[in-house]
């Protein structure tokens, strides 16, 4: 099944124009042009992505957010807006958004930034299962992890870092995949953390192969035969 998002946008041209290339991507779309009728969709309706508009006649862009965040909803939301004030960034995301975009914005980005957030939304399903190979276990419900029987104390990066190469276990999985996948596609800072990261697991696995360096391309886990 494609990708069902909520566009809000009250912008009948901008609203036309993004839903022509969202479908053209792939995704079904459903428009909602005010914040009530945003809300009230996200409520009743299953969505995978929400694309939220913050200058909304009515109800802005902020409330709804907060809105569907009070039902527990934890569909994500990306949000669109023509302000660039870092506080009104920061307030969107203490909201709920997952992610903010400001006008104007190319449509390569948008749509970089909405998969993204499907890969994250996905990732996070994944997080909530316990995986165990017989040689590591990861249990996301009490945030622990140990490695041939032992436990790894691990940083919440370190500890995001395992889980996404777990749910990969013996692919390769690229640099920019797991920078994106873990420290999300608007991290602009050295890729080396990246490095360090695998560096310091490895040092508490005590095992240094247990995590393999694909040069040129990125890493893989290689612990054990199964997956559970």
């Amino acid at each position: 099944m494609p990708p069902r998002l909520l566009l809000v946008e009250d912008e009948p041209g901008l609203q036309l124009a993004l839903t022509d290339r969202l479908t053209a991507e792939g995704y079904t779309v459903e428009t909602a042009g005010d914040g009530d009728t945003a809300v009230t969709r996200a409520k009743g309706e299953p969505f995978d992505v929400i694309v939220l508009d913050v200058m909304l006649p009515g109800r802005d862009g902020f409330d709804v957010a907060k809105t569907i965040r009070q039902h527990g909803l934890r569909t994500p939301i990306l949000m669109l807006t023509a302000r660039s004030d870092e506080a009104d960034k920061v307030l969107g995301l203490n909201l709920g958004a997952d992610d903010y975009i400001t006008k104007p914005f190319s449509m390569r980005e948008l749509m970089a930034r909405v998969n993204a957030a499907l890969r994250r939304a996905e990732a996070a399903d994944a997080d909530r299962k316990t995986f165990d190979n017989g040689v590591l276990k990861i249990d996301p419900s009490t945030f622990s992890a140990t490695y041939l029987g032992r436990e790894l104390r691990l940083t919440r990066k370190e500890f995001a870092l395992l889980s996404e190469l777990a749910r990969n276990h013996g692919r390769i999985l690229t640099r920019e995949g797991l920078l994106d996948r873990v420290w999300g596609v608007s991290y602009y800072g050295d890729s080396r953390t990246l490095d360090v990261h695998i560096r310091r697991l490895r040092q508490k696995m005590d095992d240094p192969k247990a995590i393999e360096t694909i040069t040129g391309i990125g890493y893989r886990l290689m612990t054990g035969e199964k997956q559970s």
